[in-house]
């Protein structure tokens, strides 16, 4: 009996000891599922069924259970009984993880949104587009290699395939049609970049100025600019590993103000010389551009104002931190014909039916390589430079997002391409292939 004992109090320590080291990522799993449990349902209005059989639905975020209440917009996301998180729904800011049962009931302040236009035709407007066919098109062959990305392995959701302002192919999975919105993840990236592209437009921001952060005043971080932080190529330190505790999950998970935690940093490397994959220097940026501002909601409305609704995304959702940043890293969600107008944004290099939102320039900026990144990456945006797609033409440059969420803009053959799904694709494959079917 003694012996019993023993080895259940051990067992008991042994069990105690693994809940406390595993504690964190505890905190991690159930603030992602709560925080896009909140978001499937209340943003893109999907079933919670469905958003645990599908968005969920993998290790390790399977493993927590979640709830929602309705009434009060509220996801509740539980690991093992031992941990639980609460995602609230904010009109016009999405959802956000609490960290206070007092944020489940705070005043916030929302952006103002232009209404759409559904009498002009696709793009710009929501009305549908003539029926156009284009004679050097082999129609068969593209909705042939459109096909193949829908295979179950594939996991796609979503292909628009635009070609001189027209849809000339869409494929959705079960479940999803052209009015439903999707997170762009990472993509969102791209649209911050795009702000400060349409603020320098309009003479109101320089980006290779230094950036004015106050607490690098002291230090060398002082000569950071901008222009580096746009490229990723800033030097200071920084963690992008969702597979662990790292600076980016405890910014997205634990974090009240996400534009801080990469501004506290130091230095690693050389500014210019040191590239770094970072979401905290996106949310960092995001930061910046409130600045620019006098108020909250001058920044809050001019994303939608000056860009987003101007081009008729009135789909997109920008989701925010319980500060009230945009969080630019990561969280956007619109529709697939709405993420194709933003190609064609830049496809047109910033103009928008005859008015310019920012310059050609800006466009030969974001596609400009970064300083030892091996050419895959400009300002926001990820290049084909060093042909990393090697049947793809080096002129392609693209959005990217977690699961092979993209929007290319291919200037070469008047196309961009948008592709939402749960997984990675071989994806100089696809773009082979329909950049195949237009005929010579």
């Amino acid at each position: 009996m003694k012996i019993f004992k023993r080895i259940l109090l051990l067992v008991l320590v042994l069990i105690i000891i693994a809940v406390v080291y595993n504690y964190p990522k505890l905190n991690i799993l159930s603030g992602y599922s709560a925080k896009n449990t909140a978001s499937s349902v209340f943003v893109a209005g999907r079933t919670l069924e469905f958003t645990d059989t599908t968005d969920n639905n993998f290790s390790p975020v399977n493993l927590a259970s979640d709830e929602v209440d309705l009434e009060n917009k509220i996801a509740i996301s539980s690991a093992f009984g031992l941990l639980t998180r609460k995602a609230v729904y904010r009109k016009g800011l999405g959802s956000v993880l609490t960290l206070t049962e007092e944020d489940e009931t705070a005043s916030y302040l929302f952006p103002k949104r232009l209404q759409p236009d559904n009498v002009t035709p696709f793009p710009y407007g929501n009305a549908p587009q003539k029926d156009t066919v284009f004679g050097n098109i082999n129609y068969d062959k593209l909705n042939t290699i459109i096909d193949t990305i829908f295979r179950k392995r594939n996991k796609s959701r979503a292909v628009v395939v635009i070609y001189k302002d027209k849809i000339i192919a869409e494929k959705y999975a079960d479940g999803f049609h052209k009015d439903s919105k999707i997170l762009g993840w990472s993509m969102t990236k791209s649209i911050l970049s795009t702000v400060y592209g349409v603020l320098q437009h309009q003479n109101k921001i320089n980006v290779t100025d230094k950036a004015p952060i106050d607490s690098w005043q002291k230090d060398e971080r002082k000569n950071i600019t901008i222009h580096n932080l746009l490229q990723m190529n800033s030097g200071l330190e920084w963690d992008e590993n969702y597979d662990e505790i790292s600076d980016a999950t405890k910014m997205l998970f634990l974090d009240r103000d996400m534009t801080k935690m990469q501004e506290n940093k130091p230095l690693v490397g050389k500014p210019n010389e040191t590239w770094n994959y970072s979401s905290g220097t996106t949310n960092l940026l995001s930061g910046i551009l409130r600045k620019q501002f006098n108020t909250h909601q001058e920044y809050l409305d001019f994303w939608y104002s000056d860009f987003i609704d101007k081009i008729g995304m009135n789909s997109m959702v920008l989701e925010a931190d319980l500060s009230g940043n945009y969080v630019g890293s990561s969280y956007s969600w619109a529709t697939s014909r709405d993420w194709a107008k933003f190609g064609l944004l830049y496809l047109h290099n910033g103009n928008w039916n005859g008015e310019q939102l920012f310059t050609k320039e800006w466009v030969d900026y974001v596609t400009t390589p970064t300083p030892t990144s091996n050419g895959t990456y400009g300002a926001q945006f990820w290049l084909n430079s060093n042909k990393q797609f090697e049947d793809v033409p080096k002129s392609m440059y693209f959005a990217d997002g977690y699961q092979g969420q993209r929007v290319y803009v291919l200037p070469d053959q008047e196309m961009v391409i948008v592709r939402f799904g749960l997984s990675n694709f071989d994806e100089n494959e696809f773009l082979k292939g329909i950049i195949g079917s237009l005929r010579k």
